[in-house]
């Protein structure tokens, strides 16, 4: 087996998962790898060094392990966007367009204070849609998102350019080309 170089090099491409003719791009396996996900962690990480962020927002259910990992290195607390009624507590929603459908993610209504920095973190970005609604909960309670970070972008559903439109600063370790 050649030698892994790159974090795209941990990622296992699945054909016809979940449904045929997508291609699922699984970072469960850069997960399982210590050096790969050290990779990945130091590389989400490095474009912040020296930049003030308060807590990291990880968005269900990868962004969950990726924002841990992350927020221990930076010393900050972590929050997690989930989808709707996994909370207890009081929260606040957003719902947000499928591609069939509508679905609707929530953050505690005391989990960020107003003026705190924030990043969000997440595996993959697709259409941008989870992470569009995130970003607007986060912005109803007042945090300002210094920027959002994936491992993966899969350009040609255009999540970059939606987050980007949104006036978001976006970090993506590697691209893969094709659904």
């Amino acid at each position: 087996m050649p030698k892994k170089q790159a974090v795209k090099d941990y990622i296992r491409t699945i054909v016809d998962f979940p449904h045929e003719g997508i291609m699922f791009r699984d970072v469960t396996t850069l997960f399982a790898d210590p050096r790969g996900f050290r990779m990945a962690i130091d590389q989400m990480l490095h474009p912040y060094a020296g930049e003030q962020i308060d807590k990291v927002v990880g968005l269900e259910a990868r962004g969950f392990i990726l924002g841990g990992a992350i927020a221990h290195q930076l010393g900050t607390g972590f929050v997690p966007i989930r989808k709707k009624g996994k909370l207890p507590g009081t929260t606040i929603s957003q719902d947000y367009k499928l591609e069939y459908g509508e679905a609707i993610v929530e953050i505690h209504d005391d989990a960020i204070q107003p003026g705190e920095k924030i990043l969000v973190v997440d595996d993959l970005l697709a259409t941008g849609g989870t992470a569009g609604a995130g970003i607007k909960l986060i912005e109803r309670l007042g945090g300002e998102i210094v920027s959002c970070a994936f491992i993966v972008d899969l350009p040609e559903l255009g999540g970059r350019k939606l987050l980007e439109d949104m006036g978001m600063d976006v970090h993506v370790l590697c691209e893969f080309e094709g659904l």
